[in-house]
């Protein structure tokens, strides 16, 4: 059997040094080195304080990075790609998504939810509120249609009842998904109390499954790291 890979991923720290800090990028790297079962180390970077060891191996750059073999890679997209490539079956799963529209699904919502979450002018929150509200609803749309393997088993099933984006299991697209959602979540509650509805009852499922799931939910920041790195953008809408 040939020898394991030797791997270090370099996420952001928390603001005290101690846990993972806000950053959907080293999430998703963290989740998908967990989905796939490899035995890798993980360092938190202390930007403030990062050691000089850090700025020799990735000069420049922010984290997430990682050192596979020696060999030091620093995009989180190549990142991705490369780790599917290199990290495969039969003894590694393969994450990659069946169908191509999953890995598409919800891509607008983060661009949406900035917008939304950075204006202060209650005058124009309602029309923000509602753009981004509408990407809810065309990921929810995504998530309650069913897949062709589920009308394979049931033909004339109206409404999807799989678990993640793509099905029973969690690919490539829910790690570059989730950790945005969850940022969505946390921010929006805080800063307009805004919860997403139930009536998006695909959306609802989702997220309730990924919550179980030890790969997603032990791999978020704490919700005060969230909003810590919100504060300075974020506003409160005007009274």
């Amino acid at each position: 059997m040939a020898e394991s890979p030797k791997i270090e991923l370099f996420v952001k720290a928390s603001v005290d040094a101690e846990s993972v800090g806000n950053c959907p990028f080293s999430q998703r790297l963290f989740m998908i080195l967990w989905l796939k079962g490899a035995n890798f180390t993980l360092t938190t970077v202390d930007m403030k304080r990062a050691p000089a060891v850090l700025k020799a191996l990735a000069p420049g750059s922010q984290p997430p990075f990682l050192i596979f073999n020696d060999e030091v890679k620093t995009d989180t997209n190549k990142i991705e790609e490369f780790l599917e490539e290199n990290l495969t079956q039969p003894e590694y799963p393969k994450l990659c998504c069946r169908y191509k529209e999953s890995n598409g699904a919800g891509d607008d919502i983060f661009r949406k939810f900035s917008g939304y979450i950075k204006n202060p002018n209650s005058g124009i929150n309602n029309m923000l509120e509602t753009k981004f509200l509408s990407t809810l609803v065309k990921l929810n749309m995504y998530l309650e249609t069913p897949l062709p393997h589920e009308l394979d088993q049931n033909p004339n099933a109206t409404q999807s009842t799989r678990l993640y984006l793509d099905g029973e299991s969690l690919t490539l697209a829910d790690c570059n998904l989730l950790p945005k959602l969850n940022i969505v979540k946390v921010v929006c509650k805080q800063y307009r109390d805004f919860d997403i509805p139930q009536e998006l009852k695909g959306l609802t499922r989702y997220l309730d499954n990924a919550y179980k799931q030890d790969q997603f939910r032990c791999t978020c920041p704490n919700s005060s790291e969230i909003l810590i790195a919100y504060h300075s953008v974020a506003k409160y809408l005007n009274k």
